[in-house]
């Protein structure tokens, strides 16, 4: 009877033991929960450099038909992380060669003489810097130019998790940049003529950037 006792009672060790080890081997392991956590926490956005492009709208005629163009070169100067995209945009700070300006004209003659008559005009006319703002969500560029620096609130657009579009007004005044658009518009007097007579290129002009992140 005693060796019968002594059996039941062994077995009953070893299933209360085997029970205990798989419901160990079962159960979620908190220290991979917390490591999850973790790598979560720790997600960077970063810019994608080579994906940012940037492209313009300026005006002529009193009917302000629109002359769309590009750059093709921006360089990125600085670049950061974030949590969040737009936490990683903030402070990047670019520079773009004015010589990479791009009207796609067939006929060939309105990039120079944008260069010649609009920049030519202008101080430091090399290249236009400028740095991205993200203050409570709302963005802005701090663009220098003509030796001038001034602020263009921006409009933000998410087309996705990872990509965003950026665009304002540029008044050109902001930037003492009159004369400019008064030697351009002398430059291309014909061609800035409505059907009223009047030569006339505005002075405000659309700007709009496009760019790519990365999430690691």
């Amino acid at each position: 009877m005693k060796k019968i006792k002594l059996v039941c009672v062994s077995l009953l060790a070893v299933t209360t033991f085997s029970c205990k080890n798989a419901s160990k081997e079962h159960s979620p392991n908190p220290d991979n929960k917390q490591t999850n956590k973790t790598e979560k926490e720790h997600s960077q956005y970063s810019l994608v450099v080579d994906s940012t492009k940037a492209s313009f709208t300026a005006y002529k005629t009193t009917d302000r038909l629109p002359v769309g163009g590009i750059f093709k070169t921006i360089n990125i100067t600085k670049s950061n992380t974030g949590a969040t995209a737009l936490e990683a945009l903030n402070g990047t700070e670019f520079s773009i060669p004015v010589s990479s300006l791009f009207t796609n004209d067939p006929t060939k003659t309105r990039d120079p003489k944008l260069l010649e008559f609009f920049f030519g005009a202008l101080k430091n006319t090399e290249l236009i810097s400028g740095v991205l703002k993200v203050v409570d969500d709302k963005t802005s560029l701090d663009i220098t130019l003509n030796g001038e620096t001034a602020n263009i609130p921006l409009n933000t657009e998410k087309l996705a998790d990872n990509k965003y579009t950026f665009t304002g007004v540029m008044n050109l005044s902001k930037w003492n940049a009159l004369d400019a658009v008064a030697s351009i518009n002398k430059a291309c007097e014909a061609l800035h003529t409505g059907a009223d007579g009047i030569s006339k290129t505005w002075d405000d002009v659309a700007i709009k950037g496009e760019i790519l992140l990365i999430k690691k």
